[in-house]
């Protein structure tokens, strides 16, 4: 049976009720004098919070700040919110869905209301999806795309959240953000919008806002020395999943180096595992697939195919010819799939993504341009090209995009997903030894259960002149993992009123077992509850009373 909704203005009100009473319990401790209210100049009309980000986490963050009675501007860059879960990833990575909880709960009961209603099955028969894999827990972790953003949509309009769709920060002049003595006073925005407000929570994939107000990040991955970690930098010992078999020649004429390296393949010169390195995981769109022929778009071959981008996934077919189709399919409602990478050679376009995290807007869309000419060259070589053997050839005819999920992109999602880009340097980090329970945070504010889990990071010449995959990790942990919330908060001498629930402060081990976007709405829903407090009580964000916070959290269904 599934739970009640729960009514956004008796939240609101209770919510705000009992944050009164736990802040009126702590006031001799916790108010600061009236001389350190760093929003005593922010006009009275500005929001109180500012979310840059329209993924999940900031949908979470922006809905949480307005039913505790803020007042919410949500900004996102693209055409419709929701970020990966209504760009493609409706095979939702939540493994340990006791722990979720808090908005992000909410989110995965109202798709389970949502797909116990016969209407929401017009291409199948809801008995024949995944007998017996979803609902038993009174959620619905697999969805289409878009059932997620008409949900999403829904909770937004509910909350009364203001929602500027296709803003983003000014990348074109210097200065997109004001800074005075550590608070981002405003921010401007391409279509030259000013924007101030109280507390700003950085809820994007790649932390621009974080970037642009000068704080300390890094990209790519520590060497292992940096936080005595054993998965960190390079992966010289390689990860068996999804990796080549030994013996494929990495040259374009096969056994002579003269003739170079293919495309996509690196030398390590003097490289030793651990070592730090400058490549971020690989990033894919997470494509909507059908079989159905009445709902099927075809593949089509682009304008600058070139073969020779796929001579290895050739070669991965001639020398293992019973590798499986070069793309995963991960069952969503309607005879549909989530397309995820699959083999050694797949939808992820291993390497091409190095400049993404630090590249500007511009720079960016040309990235974006490779990697869906990559994938759909990719699905077209498949279903055509002859040195695919004809077995595989024949099963990738048969699938083409969704035609009813993104009309608007022509069948293709609005945004890569951007698996890891920055992190922030905070005044907390989580390393390995927390995802591993070898450390514990003393200021939980939601627990991870997910494998540490990073796709390849760049193909590389084995000492022994072999093409392997390089930067894959998928460890288990032995538990859920709480985040602290010092990892959400910048250096106080950076800045003092912005929150980062998504580039968090995570080494890349940590990262890989955090980011998951239900992880990602608990995170923002914590940061919320802070920026909140912060904005209510006048203090930066590093002061929160976190025993105050920790009280508000619980009311509202987080697990911490």
């Amino acid at each position: 049976m599934t739970p009640p909704a729960r009514h956004p203005l008796l939240m609101r009100w209770a919510t705000g009720l009992l944050v009164a009473l736990t802040l009126a319990c702590h006031q001799s401790t916790q108010a600061p004098p009236p001389s350190e209210n760093l929003y005593a100049s922010v006009p009275a009309s500005a929001p109180d919070l500012v979310v840059y980000g329209g993924t999940p986490a900031g949908i979470s963050a922006a809905v949480t700040a307005r039913r505790m009675g803020a007042s919410v501007l949500l900004i996102e860059p693209h055409r419709w919110v929701g970020g990966m879960m209504t760009n493609g990833l409706g095979n939702t990575d939540a493994s340990g869905v006791s722990v979720i909880g808090g908005v992000a709960r909410e989110f995965l009961q109202r798709m389970l209301a949502y797909y116990q209603s016969p209407d929401a099955w017009p291409l199948q028969a809801p008995t024949t999806f995944r007998s017996g894999a979803w609902g038993v827990d009174g959620t619905m972790r697999y969805f289409e795309p878009h059932a997620a953003q008409m949900i999403f949509e829904k909770m937004l309009l509910e909350a009364g959240v203001e929602v500027a769709l296709q803003e983003r920060l000014d990348d074109t002049a210097p200065g997109p953000v004001l800074m005075e003595s550590g608070v981002i006073k405003s921010i401007r925005l391409v279509s030259g919008r000013v924007v101030t407000g109280r507390v700003f929570i950085d809820c994007s994939y790649e932390g621009d806002l974080m970037a642009a107000a000068g704080v300390h990040h890094v990209t790519g991955r520590e060497s292992n020395a940096t936080y005595g970690e054993t998965l960190n930098g390079l992966q010289l010992n390689p990860s068996a999943l999804h990796q080549f078999p030994t013996g494929i020649d990495p040259y374009v004429i096969q056994a002579d180096a003269s003739s170079g390296l293919l495309p996509g393949l690196r030398l390590l010169a003097d490289a030793t595992n651990g070592q730090a390195d400058p490549g971020t995981q690989a990033y894919t769109y997470r494509l909507c697939l059908t079989t159905l022929a009445s709902n099927r778009r075809p593949i089509t071959k682009p304008a600058d195919y070139d073969e020779r981008n796929y001579e290895l996934l050739f070669r991965l077919y001639s020398a293992a010819p019973t590798t499986p189709l070069a793309f995963g399919r991960d069952p969503i409602p309607n005879l549909k799939v989530d397309s995820n990478s699959g083999v050694a050679f797949s939808t992820d376009h291993v390497g091409a993504n190095r400049a993404y995290p630090e590249a500007t807007w511009t720079d960016r869309q040309l990235i974006l341009a490779a990697h869906r000419s990559y994938q759909e060259g990719l699905l077209w070589t498949l279903a055509n090209h002859p040195r695919i053997p004809l077995s595989i050839r024949t099963q990738a005819a048969t699938w083409g995009l969704a035609a009813d999920e993104f009309p608007e992109t022509g069948g293709w999602p609005d945004q890569l997903y951007v698996r890891e880009a920055r992190r922030m340097v905070g005044e907390a980090v989580m390393t390995e030894a927390h995802a591993f329970g070898r450390v514990q945070v003393s200021d939980p504010i939601a627990c991870m259960a997910y494998p540490i889990d990073s796709h390849h990071v760049q193909r590389v010449v084995t000492p022994q002149g072999w093409v392997q995959n390089e930067g894959g990790v998928l460890a288990q942990i032995p538990g859920g993992f709480s985040v602290g919330y010092a990892a959400l908060t910048p250096s106080r001498k950076e800045c003092r009123n912005l929150l980062v629930p998504v580039c968090l402060s995570a080494t890349h081990v940590a990262f890989g077992a955090i980011r998951m976007e239900p992880h990602f709405m608990m995170l923002g829903q914590s940061a919320a509850a802070a920026a909140v407090l912060a904005a209510r009580s006048g203090s930066s964000v590093q002061i929160v009373s976190y025993p105050v916070l920790k009280v508000v959290l619980l009311s509202q269904g987080q697990v911490l």
